[in-house]
């Protein structure tokens, strides 16, 4: 909530959105790092149950997993009641993310087969998608600790783009190769591939040995080389929009021009003799 006052507003679906946005309050901070740790253990479950455990740590983590995503659940459901427009909430990415993370524990409470069910593939991949849930994080400079600078919060996204490419990446790929590949045999293995991979180092102690692995790996690749560049790309060009000289040219108006730059960069005409003079 960039500009939010403080005061929590009297009707209560205004209140409800008004804590689940506001980053000011104790109560508004408190559900921010309730809710983002609760996305770093969501996602540590999932990633502790890819590695040979015992039955009674198995059905503990299943138990906090569950619990979680009751929490989140909740937390779905009142977004959607706080929100001014129900149908724009329901269809933002990021609470469709919110949904997709809680679709698959969801589907296993209803179904008495948990852990067959949380190892199907198609469950699996929705598990993976749960990172997407950090994005709502950086929606705006504000967060429980302060305010960040619009560049710190470019260089946040893309350095969470970097991570989500490589988990999403991974959880994809430990999902096609795991039954098939003696090479990856828990979640580790498939990150370390993927890492390799997109690094162009290219080891080749791991290969995709599924059709769907290989094209996990160019859908990864393709990703890498899209994605993280768009987003180092915003960096860049807030970086060079800092470095203009607000020096209008006198023959056809044009603002903005390079600090080293002696002529208009539209017309030619000569605009350093009108800056010096300005100084």
């Amino acid at each position: 909530m960039s500009s939010a006052s403080a005061r929590a507003p009297d009707d209560v679906r205004e209140r409800v959105r008004f804590y689940l946005l506001d980053h000011r309050t104790p109560l508004g901070k408190a559900i921010d790092i309730a809710l983002l740790a609760l996305n770093l253990v969501f996602i540590g479950v999932f990633v502790a149950q890819t590695y040979p455990l015992d039955q009674a740590t198995r059905a503990r983590l299943w138990s906090l997993e569950v619990v979680i995503a009751a929490v989140f659940v909740l937390e779905y459901v009142l977004r959607l009641y706080g929100a001014r427009d129900r149908f724009a909430e329901a269809t933002n990415p990021n609470t469709v993310a919110d949904l997709l993370s809680i679709v698959p524990t969801a589907l296993v409470i209803l179904y008495p087969a948990p852990a067959i069910l949380l190892d199907a593939g198609f469950l699996r991949v929705l598990r993976v998608l749960r990172v997407l849930r950090f994005y709502r994080f950086t929606r705006d400079e504000e967060f429980f600790f302060g305010t960040v600078s619009a560049g710190a919060l470019r260089a946040m996204k893309l350095l969470l783009t970097v991570l989500v490419v490589l988990f999403v990446s991974a959880g994809l790929f430990y999902t096609a190769e795991a039954r098939a590949n003696p090479g990856v045999e828990q979640f580790g293995d498939a990150f370390y591939y993927v890492v390799v991979t997109l690094s162009t180092v290219g080891f080749g102690d791991i290969v995709p040995v599924t059709r769907a692995g290989r094209w996990v790996t160019v859908a990864s690749v393709l990703a890498a080389i899209i994605l993280i560049p768009w987003q180092a790309s915003k960096i860049v060009r807030a970086w060079t929009s800092d470095d203009t000289v607000p020096t209008t040219c006198p023959d056809c108006g044009l603002t903005g021009h390079d600090p080293d730059a002696s002529h208009c960069k539209a017309c030619g005409h000569v605009i350093y003799q009108e800056y010096e003079s300005d100084e």
